[in-house]
């Protein structure tokens, strides 16, 4: 016997040919011989034989082998890039989607589900006049005017290009630029407002949005050196979704390298407070550009903390929707069942004005779900069943508290040991072409380099000895050496069974927090305690500044190690966050607008220059 396939030919030939008893029930004796071969055999030859069952075997019958005629040629697999969705769908509601669809039909009746678009006030007062001043005004304030025709569209659209055009040198948050589209689509906002055909609250307000969403005609970067030239050719859906509103998008904004931290191939995004670190991430550009008040909104994305962190760091408002409630055609992929897209602003009235256009059904994105979405500008906080932890702030409880909130006292939230690690499989599986192309671009083996411990920021961790000649695993900057990400690399050698098993406690996870709400609309903890177990159910948070005061960041900011010295902070706006049950989305920024209209912590600017 030459090879194993010889071997095991001989021997399903030599068991085809045996007696055995055919009136017999339960497992065919040759099926069964024959795969106790393969077993033997693929402990004795090796990797090799393993591939030997599908290419001798194949179905006959009822699971009865035949063998003995040619096999036809395999056909490849149908290549894949980043976007393509598994046959298995996360539904973050613990009865299912369809329980959840029946429980609001018989609760609220089939109009909950009519979409209400959002009022804006009117404008009242003195417009101002110093371009700075105007910048900074919310934009549903900025809506006011456009509407009212105080200012025009393209009076604020050039307002924002001069202050990007100025800052975005220290600030570095900017992508691509798009001013001459800008500049035309605000011209086609005032020429529709003055024929008296206004679109809805957005219309003429300028944007930006993080470059992992696809613009037509655009480069759409996912924030690497490797796809910096990547032109798209569709609109994604959030895009479409804003220019049917007649919102002006005016820059692409930086995303931290594969929506991970700060740096971009274009070095690091800064905080418009303390220049001197990062901006957090991966909405690095998005929080920075919207805090330094150079768009009027922009919109962000969260796998697992990409919206939350730098709307902390940046010191404004956001909303990191329940996990559906907005679509993610034609963004980058990082996990199917984890990403999901929400508003970074400078108000959560901002944000709900914002929701408002985004969310509801995609067909395009079989993850998106339609429930009520009911923005209450003069909430009763004693009408709520409100969770304070011991670790919220005391500032913000406080004020809530003063303002009508009861609040209940909870504890810890429930975990699942082992209910977690869908990100890198699914990051793995999205990136699988580029991990490919890359791994030969670099003569790297994939079948020896693993995810192994890092040490610092070093993009191979301490698997340096893989690594060819002239690729350097960086200390200090994360951007150095190889452009790609461990995660995407090391999750390959995860096993199916492994990964099943952690989406079934997942769901375990799922059905805890379920419980736990039960009894809850909405709780306030510390900032980020639940960003990772939230990554999990899907539930969704506001963000919104409590105080200002000297931050307690610590660290240096994306890339600095351990024996930089922590830098010297400047005062910024301190944020706490808000959880809601799933789909409370409007009730959490109902609570957390209740906060701002008794405060002004987020009407504070940065100094710059």
């Amino acid at each position: 016997m030459d090879t194993p396939l010889d071997f095991l030919a001989q021997a399903e030939a030599e068991l085809a040919a045996a007696d055995y008893d055919e009136s017999a029930t339960g497992v065919d004796r040759r099926q069964f011989m024959f795969f106790s071969l393969v077993a033997a055999a693929a402990s004795t030859f090796g990797a090799q034989a393993a591939g030997a069952q599908s290419a001798l075997a194949r179905p006959n019958g009822l699971g009865t082998m035949a063998s003995g005629a040619a096999q036809p040629p395999q056909v490849p697999p149908v290549p894949l890039g980043n976007g393509e969705a598994p046959a298995m769908q996360f539904m973050p509601y613990p009865g299912g989607t369809g329980a959840l669809m029946e429980r609001v039909v018989r609760e609220k009746g089939a109009a909950a589900f009519t979409r209400t678009p959002h009022a804006v006030e009117k404008w009242s007062g003195v417009v101002p006049t110093n371009p700075d001043d105007l910048a900074f005004l919310p934009a549903h304030r900025i809506s006011a005017l456009i509407k009212a025709r105080k200012i025009t569209s393209r009076q604020i659209t050039d307002i924002y290009l001069a202050r990007i055009e100025k800052l975005n040198p220290t600030l570095n948050f900017v992508v691509t630029l798009l001013a001459s589209q800008a500049r035309a689509e605000a011209d086609r906002a005032d020429a529709e407002i003055a024929a008296g055909k206004y679109r809805g609250p957005l219309h003429g307000v300028p944007y930006g949005i993080k470059d992992l969403f696809a613009v037509k005609g655009v480069p759409t970067t996912w924030g690497s050196a490797d796809f910096k030239d990547q032109i798209a050719d569709i609109d994604s859906e959030v895009v479409v979704r804003l220019r049917d509103a007649g919102a002006v998008l005016l820059a692409k904004l930086a995303t931290g390298l594969f929506a991970q931290n700060d740096w971009w191939f274009g070095g690091r995004t800064n905080n418009p407070w303390n220049t001197n670190i990062g901006s957090s991430g991966s909405s690095t550009g998005p929080g920075s550009a919207t805090a330094a008040g150079c768009v009027a909104f922009s919109i962000g994305t969260e796998t697992q903390g990409s919206i939350v962190s730098p709307a902390i760091r940046n010191g404004i408002s956001a909303l990191r929707p329940t996990y559906g409630r907005v679509s993610r055609h034609g963004g980058m992929v990082l996990a199917w069942s984890m990403d999901r897209v929400g508003p970074m602003c400078r108000t959560v009235e901002d944000c709900a004005m914002v929701f408002s256009v985004l969310h509801g059904v995609d067909e395009k994105d079989s993850s998106t779900v339609t429930m009520p979405f009911q923005f209450d500008r003069n909430l009763k906080l004693a009408s709520l069943r409100i969770g304070v932890d011991p670790a919220a702030p005391k500032e913000l409880v406080d004020k809530l508290r003063e303002l009508g909130m009861n609040p209940k006292a909870i504890g810890a939230r429930p975990t699942v040991a082992g209910g977690q690690g869908a990100l890198g499989v699914e990051s793995a599986a999205a990136f699988d072409f580029f991990v490919q192309r890359k791994a030969k671009e670099m003569g790297l083996d994939l079948n020896t380099i693993f995810d192994t411990p890092r040490t610092g920021n070093a993009p191979f961790g301490n698997h340096v000895g893989s690594l060819p000649k002239g690729v350097e695993a960086g200390a200090t900057n994360p951007m150095a050496g190889a452009d790609w990400n461990p995660r995407f690399v090391g999750a390959r050698s995860s096993r199916g069974f492994e990964f099943m098993q952690g989406q079934r406690r997942r769901m375990l996870l799922v059905a805890k927090w379920g419980e736990f709400m039960k009894e809850l609309d909405l709780f306030i903890a510390g900032p980020n305690a639940d960003v990772g177990a939230n990554a999990q159910t899907g539930h969704p948070c506001t963000v919104l500044p409590y105080k200002f005061d000297v931050p307690q960041f610590g660290g240096g900011g994306g890339g600095a190690n351990a024996a930089t010295p922590a830098p010297v902070y400047k005062a910024q706006p301190i944020c706490g966050v808000i959880t809601g049950n799933l789909y409370h989305d409007d009730l959490i920024l109902s609570v957390a607008h209740q906060f701002q209209k008794a405060t002004d912590h987020h009407t504070k600017r940065p100094a710059l220059g």
